[in-house]
């Protein structure tokens, strides 16, 4: 290039060649590929397999080996190849026949909103820097405080799920903690501390005390009634303990939908206890939250309204797509005195004489996407009425799948909440023995595996008083009851082929 070339291609009015850029004509034609492809996908999800089965060593040749490009290829190419991998080896969450976990299918006018917040592109973190997002973000929150009773004058965030979701409350109850006790720093009173949560709660507690440099000490895991409940009395005890040890209780946690089973704490008499000795009082919602919206909810779900804060992830009873977790703190300044810094280099405080509402000030991050958005859409788009409608429907899923799984000799029922059913393979020609209950674990747990990889329903497992468990948790808005019936008839199949090849391998090794 010569020195001219070089003065022209560097002018003002010259137009950069970045390798990344797409004109606005390809843009628009890959655009409607992809959505062309997406919708497909949805319209035919019901006929593909749930999952594909794949191993990691088959999905990496198809990727194929080797460092990075050394020159970019054709972006039409890069999207049609990168489709046809995901759809042929991904496990679809939005299949019907799909009942693990608790991860529900992508609302469709979500995942267009994921399409919008990218292209914007805003950063959460700063009201200048995402004008209508944060303002969008704000409403949702409220709008979701509204949708499950909990008061819209909380503070709350968007994180990334309910892991997030939980931490995050938990990091505000030490700082309102700390705060009210008038103390510097944490020191050797971080080690006091001490979190009551049932042995039933999920493992994030685990992580969030030893991320909060409590240790693991700090948890205090409180065994479960018959119901898979916190035992009150148990837990009333341990505090007690704790307080005459001269210990600091600084938050118990009530689940609202436990993972395993979909169980609910006895919330109302979390709360008192918590009124009663001055402790912060938890809701994990992340499952469940979304039900005490349901006509028939119980008290100790509405419950969930007097507590000191409130973990729900719209990606799962909302229907999001992923990530969506959400904080709710129901005085929203220990947000701000727990996650507030101001640093020189920030200069965020008002928008023309108005003072504006920063999200770096709310949560651990700074820089944070767009995650408000299509919930905000989907809340439009679905109503309260929508969303109870669906919930409900969920939830009669799961009981009709209770019933016909009561009425298969194959199976036996163990327990529904909400929407998880959990129930075993146990064959009718079984004898008893004193091996008959480490057989069933080992034929569940195979029957599990095999289901997973057939890829024509995908369950997951509960373990209840040592007894491995199948377990399937609705939360799906293509499900009908044709695919739970359908799904039930799959089970019982797999499971009586898998018996009588345990049993045979067990007789030629008793030869």
């Amino acid at each position: 290039m010569t020195d001219t070339t070089r003065q022209a291609s560097s002018g003002p009015n010259a137009q950069r060649d970045a390798p990344i850029a797409i004109s606005s004509e390809e843009f628009r034609k890959l655009g409607y590929e992809v959505v062309d492809s997406l919708a497909a996908l949805f319209a035919g999800m019901r006929e593909r397999p749930v999952a594909a089965g794949a191993t990691p060593s088959v999905i990496r040749e198809q990727l194929g080996q080797g460092s990075i490009p050394e020159s970019g290829e054709d972006a039409g190419r890069i999207l049609e190849s990168a489709t046809d991998i995901l759809f042929r080896n991904s496990t679809f969450n939005g299949h019907p026949k799909f009942f693990g976990y608790i991860t529900a299918p992508a609302a469709p006018i979500g995942v267009l909103g994921e399409l919008l917040a990218a292209g914007v592109n805003a950063n959460v973190g700063a009201w200048s820097l995402s004008p209508v997002a944060t303002e969008i973000e704000r409403q949702t929150v409220s709008w979701i405080a509204d949708f499950i009773g909990y008061p819209t004058s909380c503070g709350g965030i968007f994180v990334s799920g309910g892991n997030m979701a939980n931490m995050v409350c938990m990091l505000v109850a030490r700082s309102a903690k700390l705060s009210k006790m008038s103390e510097g720093g944490e020191g050797p009173i971080n080690d006091k501390f001490r979190i009551y949560a049932s042995s039933e709660t999920h493992t994030w507690i685990e992580k969030a005390v030893d991320i909060m440099g409590m240790g693991r000490a700090a948890y205090r895991k409180i065994p479960a009634d018959d119901m898979r409940r916190i035992r009150m009395d148990a837990l009333r005890q341990a505090v007690a303990e704790d307080l005459k040890a001269g210990l600091i209780p600084l938050a118990i946690i009530g689940t609202a939908g436990t993972v395993s089973t979909g169980n609910i704490d006895p919330l109302r008499e979390i709360n008192t206890l918590c009124e009663e000795e001055g402790i912060w009082f938890h809701v994990d919602g992340a499952y469940g939250a979304p039900a005490a919206a349901l006509p028939d909810a119980s008290e100790d779900l509405r419950a969930l309204a007097g507590a000191d804060s409130v973990a729900v992830d719209p990606h799962k009873w909302l229907y999001a797509p992923l990530e969506a977790g959400c904080s709710l703190i129901r005085d929203q300044s220990h947000l701000r005195e727990t996650f507030a810094h101001h640093p020189p280099y920030y200069h965020f405080d008002e928008a023309e004489g108005e003072p504006v509402f920063n999200f770096h000030e709310f949560g651990p991050q700074n820089s944070r996407g767009f995650r408000a958005l299509k919930v905000w859409l989907a809340l439009r788009h679905v109503g309260r009425a929508g969303y109870v409608k669906m919930i409900q429907d969920d939830c009669d899923l799961a009981r009709l799948m209770f019933e016909i799984v009561s009425a298969n000799e194959y199976l036996d029922p163990v327990s529904c909440e909400l929407s998880i059913t959990t129930f075993a393979f146990v064959p009718p020609d079984l004898p008893e023995s004193s091996e008959r209950a480490e057989y069933l674990n080992e034929l569940n747990t195979e029957l599990l595996s095999e289901l997973q990889q057939n890829g024509e329903v995908y369950l997951s497992n509960a373990v209840v008083e040592g007894r491995f468990l199948l377990r399937a948790c609705i939360v799906n808005f293509r499900t009908s009851a044709e695919d739970v019936r359908k799904s039930v008839e799959i089970v019982v199949r797999t499971g009586r082929a898998l018996h009588a090849l345990m049993s045979a391998r067990d007789q030629d090794q008793k030869r």
